[in-house]
């Protein structure tokens, strides 16, 4: 699959003058909850409603959809409403329900997306279709299987696609559901500017208070678009309660998030700058991070040497690091003086660390 102009013409087709919005419930729950919400959203910037109809749980037991009946639900919303209809698919028969009842975006889930072979049997029954079909991002940070399934879709001649970066998981204690590894998005972005990329702030940050700046972030980034889950009850909805916004929320956030994507000079320059110090406060976060890490492995080092009464500057070891590092930075193009100013900075703080566990 090569970029064209052509990936985003379903998506120029649309006319917006603001990004593209999915919203509504994680879950179908009742009639009265699905149609509610979506007669909340008529006549917001919202361009097509979601509800999750079958919903593959981590672990059994927990609510996992009310099935085919919601999509009739879905049916009675564009009848009443307008929207536009959305809902995730897992298999061939979700497939083929989700046709039969005409819902005109599907997408594949983090869980789908892992697995070749559930992708591939997708891929075969929405061969040819003039459906959207968007692709969220593997649970883990996979950025060949995320591309490799946007790809199996488009050998089935499927022209409507596009993805949802939904961030990955991890094992490592995180303010965010779902770490969101920008720079995979970005990476996915470079190779493929015209494909359109939707954000999911809500799985995300699995927090309704975090989803504004998420989606600013977004935006910055030049996403076009974002999935918000959306629910007039959320704190007893029954699937992802703490990542749901009310409508009227959702609302404010769409007023109060700034689209930069003008097109005059001025405004190219500044959204392209935007764009850079979003990329710059990401790295940025990161590098903090893995500091942090690095100062937990040194308190590690200091108990171990407190254990075994050992002296804290180790020369010979700090000296083959410092060595290491500067040609290693030189090979990334920072100056020597640079990386010995850094590491010097780090190597200071690590035996600060250290001194404060021996001495404790």
């Amino acid at each position: 699959m090569e970029n064209s102009k052509e990936l985003r013409g379903w998506l120029d087709d649309l006319g917006l003058s603001h990004p593209l919005v999915i919203a509504g419930p994680c879950s179908a729950e009742t009639e009265k909850q699905v149609l509610e919400i979506a007669h909340e959203l008529k006549d917001t910037d919202v361009n097509y409603y979601r509800a999750g109809i079958w919903k593959p749980r981590t672990r059994p037991g927990n609510f996992e959809g009310v099935g085919a009946i919601g999509l009739k639900w879905l049916q009675q919303v564009k009848n009443e409403t307008g929207l536009k209809t959305a809902t995730e698919v897992a298999n061939r028969t979700h497939v083929e329900l989700a046709l039969e009842h005409d819902i005109d975006l599907l997408w594949i889930g983090a869980r789908s997306t892992v697995s070749p072979f559930i992708v591939q049997e997708i891929a075969d029954a929405l061969e040819g279709t003039d459906k959207i079909v968007l692709v969220k991002n593997p649970v883990n940070p996979d950025l060949s299987l995320w591309l490799g399934a946007v790809e199996r879709l488009h050998s089935a001649n499927i022209g409507k696609l596009g993805v949802i970066h939904r961030g990955f998981s991890t094992y490592e204690k995180s303010k965010y559901r779902n770490i969101p590894e920008w720079q995979l998005a970005i990476e996915l972005q470079t190779r493929f500017p015209d494909l359109p990329l939707i954000n999911d702030p809500s799985h995300i940050t699995g927090k309704r208070d975090m989803i504004f700046d998420v989606s600013q972030t977004a935006l910055d980034l030049n996403f076009d678009g974002l999935m918000i889950e959306t629910h007039c009850d959320p704190d007893n909805a029954w699937s992802d309660a703490a990542q749901q916004v009310t409508p009227k929320r959702l609302i404010q956030i769409m007023e109060d998030l700034k689209i930069r994507k003008e097109t005059d000079e001025e405004a190219d320059y500044k959204n392209k700058l935007s764009n850079l110090r979003a990329q710059i406060d990401i790295i940025d976060n990161q590098l903090i991070d893995m500091l942090g890490k690095r100062m937990q492995v040194s308190d590690g080092i200091g108990d171990l040497k407190k254990q075994r009464n050992v002296a804290v500057l180790q020369t010979n070891r700090w000296n083959a690091i410092l060595g290491k590092m500067i040609l290693e930075g030189e090979a990334k193009g920072l100056s020597e003086e640079f990386v010995l100013k850094m590491f010097k900075a780090i190597h200071q703080e690590s035996i600060n660390h250290q001194e404060k566990i021996i001495n404790s």
